[in-house]
């Protein structure tokens, strides 16, 4: 019998500290969790401190030295560099170490390929991944002619390099025109939405903080939810009734990271922007991981680097089931916090209870007599607001609720019908 199972590629990690071993070794403890999710086993790491990394080499030449004799000794088969590396300091570390070399971003590409399963991911990786590679390729030496002799063929003709960068900058240009048709269709999407008057929450936070395991216990969607970084790429939109009866739309995005690769931003920018036209946002922290205060900033700043600064925002505490003990973490920037176990449905009811009370923020409270044949006002309410309490009676129907500013011309009543309450 023939075994096919797939070798575990052995690796080792490489990283720079510059402010501090502390940050260095946090930052590489996640890496060395990439490279287990891109099937990669990490078995050893090194860390060099210094003022700012190596221009050629990106780490000095003793530490070079020391990844060669920890090659030998752990059989790796290449390193994993925790930034991202210059074609300068790529090539360099191969021709020193012989083994292949990579570095952050090119792992979390890797990761980002093997799991976008819908033709809109699937471009926006493959774009980044171009990208990537534009600014890498190198000229071979002995590949100076793609053309063949004989009359009106002489001459260097095209080389490879030269090859290579056109078809990757057409394929690109292929991709952006793509790109833009998707975008084109998630506006269109957005504009209905408006038109509906349906507010959208987006989910927003760090990898592996629970967010698809959030909108499945909320929605019941059929998402994958895994414990492990990049469980889930492709965003997801399911809709939620509220407590009080009003309908919203919940949009899990994909998750962010520390040294998110401005290729993927660049790439994934018409997804990330549900955020931006969101009406809410969750920001979704792990409370049990211990840097969840660097993880929060991360996401702040990848948010900011999208200009989504206006939206309220509700910073879901997570994990709550994992924490050992009493524990105290704030997050000043939220308008909200909540604690709870997306696992287990604890703290779900306050939750759902904050969102409420935002979305009432959002609207104008609404109260009064309507007549029997205004119940097609009654219905408006119902529809794009919240109908706290309806009380028939033998003059009418009495009313308390909140609806959307651009309605209330539709539903409000007049000062008379106003005093028969």
């Amino acid at each position: 019998m023939i075994d096919l199972a797939k070798e575990t590629e052995r690796v080792l990690l490489v990283g720079v500290g510059t402010s501090g071993q502390e940050n260095a070794e946090t930052s590489l403890s996640e890496l060395s969790e990439l490279a287990k999710t891109a099937g990669a086993e990490a078995v050893g790491s090194i860390v060099q401190n210094r003022e700012q990394v190596h221009p050629g080499t990106y780490v000095g030449k003793g530490k070079i030295a020391e990844i060669k004799d920890m090659l030998w000794e752990t059989e790796a088969a290449g390193i994993i560099c925790d930034d991202e590396l210059s074609p300068v300091q790529m090539k360099n570390l191969q021709d020193e170490l012989g083994v292949k070399v990579m570095d952050r971003t090119l792992l979390i590409l890797d990761i980002f390929a093997a799991r976008a399963s819908t033709s809109e991911g699937k471009i926006q990786v493959e774009l980044a991944q171009l990208k990537y590679r534009q600014t890498r390729l190198a000229g071979f030496g002995t590949a100076l002619s793609r053309l063949g002799g004989g009359i009106g063929t002489r001459g260097p003709g095209e080389k490879k390099l030269e090859m290579d960068r056109r078809l990757i900058k057409n394929r690109i240009s292929q991709l952006n025109r793509e790109l833009k048709e998707v975008k084109r269709h998630r506006e269109v999407t957005r504009s209905q939405r408006r038109k509906n008057r349906v507010p959208v929450a987006a989910i927003v936070g760090y990898t592996n903080a629970g967010k698809s395991t959030l909108l499945k216990y909320l929605t019941g969607a059929e998402i994958l939810t895994e414990d492990r970084l990049f469980a889930t790429l492709d965003p997801t939109t399911r809709s939620l009734r509220m407590p009080g009866g009003q309908e919203i739309l919940l949009t899990d995005t994909v998750g962010f990271i520390r040294k998110l690769p401005h290729h993927l931003v660049e790439a994934f920018k018409s997804t990330l922007e549900e955020a931006k036209y969101a009406d809410i946002i969750l920001h979704v922290a792990d409370a049990s991981n211990p840097q969840v205060d660097e993880q929060m900033l991360t996401v702040y700043e990848t948010l900011n680097d999208l200009k989504v600064g206006d939206k309220p925002v509700i910073t879901v505490f997570n994990k709550q089931d994992k924490l050992e003990g009493s524990q105290i973490i704030r997050d000043f920037r939220a308008d909200y916090t909540v604690k709870i176990s997306a696992k287990t449905g604890e703290g779900i009811p306050e939750l759902t209870e904050t969102i409420e009370a935002v979305l009432r923020e959002q609207k104008i409270a609404v109260e009064g007599l309507y007549d029997y044949k205004e119940t097609a006002k009654i219905q408006l309410i119902r529809k794009y607001g919240e109908l706290t309490e309806e009380e028939y009676r033998e003059d009418g129907i009495f009313v308390r609720g909140y609806v959307p500013s651009d309605i209330w011309d539709r539903v409000s009543l007049g000062d008379s019908e106003k005093r028969r309450r």
